[in-house]
């Protein structure tokens, strides 16, 4: 397991965040939540830069906060700051990356700058929020890491962008032993890229599960109030009244349209049993 986050408790104020969360080789994990849901502070967790308050935080087998040197070079991290001055050029972190990183390719970040169209000689601030990102991107890959950290790495990025950088990060997959934790607020970037999504809400994960089993079987009920009635709900997670009667998220559909063949069944998005999850009612 590269990483292991075992009945970990976490509190800034009035926020607590709790987490079970595991990380094995050769998947992508997503972490979906609104702004403020507890992403960023799970990520921080894993590298060690806070404790938790209770439980226990591994990476690569150890203690996160006691990584040694040699296994901080093995992960790639990306977060919305990159921790670099904007006043400087590409060509400046070359030397550094270089020696804070002894494992770092510099033939590969400048062969992969070239095909991103990011400029060398050119002063960070200078560059699109588009550019910026892929710069990140390109930081964290460029010293052959076993495990990505990226929080929000598409935020503020337009479709092409987006799908860029998502491809970029197909090719890292493709050397076995690697894993990738990923967050995002659009759910959308996920579903059709990870194999594991978590999602958090006010600090604690309301859904673990694989990203094709929520595509293949969840799904949403649409009944009247008599059909409701008359509904077997042994396999329904939340229900929400409509104007019709009943919206009701399973994830058990096939059970639904096997046994009620009468009944509306629809697919439904990652983003709306998201929200169900988190407005509908519990039974």
């Amino acid at each position: 397991m590269l990483v292991q986050l075992d009945h970990v408790r976490k509190t800034y104020g009035s926020f607590t965040l709790e987490l079970n969360m595991q990380i094995p080789e050769n998947q992508i994990i997503g972490l979906i939540g609104a702004n403020g849901a507890g992403k960023s502070t799970t990520f921080k967790l894993m590298l060690g830069l806070i404790r938790p308050d209770q439980g226990s935080v591994e990476i690569f087998g150890r203690n996160a906060a006691d990584l040694g040197a040699e296994e901080k070079q093995e992960i790639g991290v990306v977060f919305s700051d990159s921790g670099f001055s904007e006043y400087l050029k590409v060509q400046q972190l070359i030397p550094v990356m270089s020696r804070f990183y002894p494992d770092f390719q510099e033939k590969e970040f400048r062969e992969r700058c070239e095909r991103f169209q990011i400029p060398l000689n050119k002063q960070i601030k200078e560059f699109s929020t588009g550019m910026k990102a892929k710069l990140n991107v390109l930081l964290a890959l460029s010293h052959d890491s076993r495990l990505l950290l990226l929080d929000e790495p598409t935020a503020g990025l337009d479709v092409v962008a987006r799908e860029e950088i998502l491809d970029l990060l197909r090719e890292y997959m493709e050397i076995p032993g690697r894993s990738i934790v990923i967050s995002s607020h659009i759910s959308g970037d996920l579903e059709h890229f990870c194999d594991d999504l978590y999602m958090i809400h006010e600090g604690k994960i309301v859904l673990h599960e694989e990203t094709d089993r929520i595509l293949e079987e969840y799904g949403f009920l649409k009944v009247s109030d008599q059909e409701y009635e008359a509904l077997d709900k042994e396999y329904l997670l939340r229900v929400r009244k409509e104007p019709f009667g009943y919206s009701c998220l399973t994830d058990q559909k096939n059970y639904y349209l096997e046994n009620h063949p009468g009944i509306v069944v629809e697919k439904g998005s990652v983003d709306e049993v998201i929200s169900m999850l988190v407005k509908g009612e519990r039974l």
